[in-house]
């Protein structure tokens, strides 16, 4: 599998991500983001989704589908990254999502200047932890009541790896 640039004919598919409650998965649906996923159709247009908070890469797997995507956006103005991913339900349990997010953070690291990137997930979503465990994130903490989804408010782990870090890289 590979990342690379978000291709127009398959944005409408990935902003599903957004305002479909099938399509993200149990950890990622937020509620309708129709407004959202608008703005990502619009912005396409002016950067390709690499570029403003937040910037996406589709997750290009062996076949030539589209399983999902990665995101990155600016935690304040220290130049460092939050990084997430979102793929759809036929693509997890794989490997995709630790291999994405493995090849997301070398391209960070060898594009910017960024010191660390960090991850946030639901304590209860374990695939997703385990995922950034692999690709040598460190659990950092909790925070508690961060998230609310499903009706009820959930506790966060936050993940961290700095470029220093012991990583297993990609390729």
């Amino acid at each position: 599998m590979r990342l690379r640039p978000v291709e127009e004919a398959e944005l409408a598919d990935l902003v599903r991500l957004l305002w479909d409650p099938d399509a993200p998965g149990e950890y990622q649906w937020f509620g309708y983001r129709v407004g959202k996923a608008k703005e990502l159709e619009r912005r396409w247009h002016n950067d390709g989704l690499i570029g403003d908070d937040p910037s996406f890469l589709a997750v290009d797997v062996e076949d030539g589908t589209c399983a999902g995507w990665v995101t990155w956006r600016r935690v304040d103005t220290s130049g460092n990254f939050e990084v997430g991913i979102a793929l759809f339900a036929d693509h997890r349990g794989h490997g995709i999502g630790t291999e994405a997010q493995r090849q997301l953070v070398d391209y960070l690291f060898t594009t910017t200047t960024a010191h660390r990137l960090q991850a946030g997930t639901e304590t209860e979503n374990l695939a997703e932890r385990k995922a950034l465990e692999r690709v040598g994130f460190q659990c950092e903490g909790v925070a508690r009541g961060l998230y609310f989804r499903g009706g009820r408010w959930r506790d966060s782990v936050m993940y961290g790896l700095l470029r220093e870090d012991e990583r297993e890289r990609s390729g």
